[in-house]
C-alpha cells in the first residue's frame, strides 16, 4: 500500500472499539485521538465505549489483586460486543492479555476466567492490529524528522510485537529512522517501580537518554506514553532538545496535517 492508494481502505467494514486507557485519557489524549484519526483514514469504523475505565494494572502490579478484579469484570462487560479492541498502549494491552486471566483464576471465578480467555485475544496494541489484522505497513503517513524508536518492555516481552512498529515507521515518507543503541534495555519507568526505586529508575532512564542523544535524533518514538514520559523527563532536564512523540501520532501525520 502506498500513499496514493490509501483509498483502498484496508479496514473498510471493520468496526474497532478504542480502548484509550486511563493513563492516556488523563495525561496524553492526543495519542488515542491520533489512533482514531489513523484507523478512520484506513477505513475502520471506530467506536468509543464511554463506560471504559482502568484495566487494573496499577493495582495488580502493586499487589492489590482484590481491587483489580472488579476492573477485569468491567472490562469484559464493556468490550464484550466487539471483535476488535485496539489500544495505543502495549502496557495496558499486556495487562489485559496476561494479567486478567490470572486475576479471574485467583478470584475463583471460573465464569469470568472463561470470558477473559475468550475475549482477551481480541485486544491488540495498535501496531499489532495494523500489521496482523489490516495487513498494512504503509499507512500513508508523512513525518519529515530524524527519529529513533524505543521498544517498550511490555510490547516487546509480554506481547511479542517484534519489529511491527519499526516496519510501520520505515514506510513513513520523509522520515530519517535511526537505530537506538541498546534498544531492548528497559527505560526504568515500570510504573510504581519509578517511585519505590527512584535512584535505580533514574539511572536506567539516564542510560536510555544517553543512547537517544547518541543517535542525533530530533524525536523519540514509542508505543507507550508512560515510557516516553520517563525518558522525556530525563531528556528535558538535560535540555537535549529531543521531543517525544507516540507512535500513533507519527502514523497519523500527513503532509496536510503534520505532527
Amino acid at each position: 500500500m502506498t500513499t496514493t492508494d490509501v483509498g483502498a481502505r484496508p479496514g473498510t467494514g471493520v468496526t474497532v472499539a478504542l480502548f484509550a486507557t486511563c493513563f492516556n485519557d488523563t495525561m496524553w489524549p492526543e495519542a488515542p485521538r491520533a489512533t482514531v484519526t489513523l484507523l478512520e483514514r484506513l477505513g475502520c469504523h471506530v467506536v468509543f465505549p464511554r463506560e471504559q475505565t482502568c484495566c487494573g494494572q496499577m493495582f495488580t502490579n502493586t499487589g492489590y489483586a482484590d481491587a483489580a478484579t472488579p476492573l477485569v469484570r468491567r472490562f469484559v462487560d464493556v468490550f464484550d460486543a466487539y471483535d476488535h479492541v485496539v489500544a495505543p498502549s502495549g502496557s495496558c494491552v499486556g495487562s489485559v492479555r496476561e494479567q486478567h486471566v490470572m486475576l479471574a483464576r485467583r478470584a475463583g471465578d471460573t465464569g469470568l476466567e472463561r470470558e477473559v480467555e475468550e475475549r482477551a485475544p481480541r485486544v491488540r496494541e495498535l501496531s499489532e492490529f495494523l500489521v496482523d489484522v489490516l495487513g498494512v505497513t504503509d499507512v500513508g503517513a508523512y513525518f519529515p524528522h530524524r527519529v529513533t524508536y524505543h521498544p517498550t518492555c511490555h510490547s516487546l516481552r509480554m506481547l511479542g510485537v517484534g519489529d511491527k512498529p519499526l516496519r510501520l515507521l520505515r514506510e513513513v515518507r520523509g522520515i530519517d529512522l535511526v537505530d537506538l543503541p541498546e534498544a531492548s534495555e528497559c527505560c526504568g519507568f515500570g510504573g510504581t517501580f519509578a517511585m519505590k526505586n527512584a535512584d535505580t529508575s533514574i539511572a536506567m532512564g539516564a542510560d536510555k537518554a544517553r543512547h537517544v542523544r547518541d543517535t542525533g535524533a530530533e524525536v523519540l518514538v514509542a508505543g507507550d506514553n508512560s515510557c516516553l514520559a520517563h525518558i522525556g523527563g530525563v531528556l528535558g532536564r538535560q535540555r537535549s532538545g529531543v521531543r517525544t512523540v507516540h507512535l500513533a501520532q507519527v502514523l497519523a501525520a500527513t503532509e496536510e496535517d503534520p505532527a
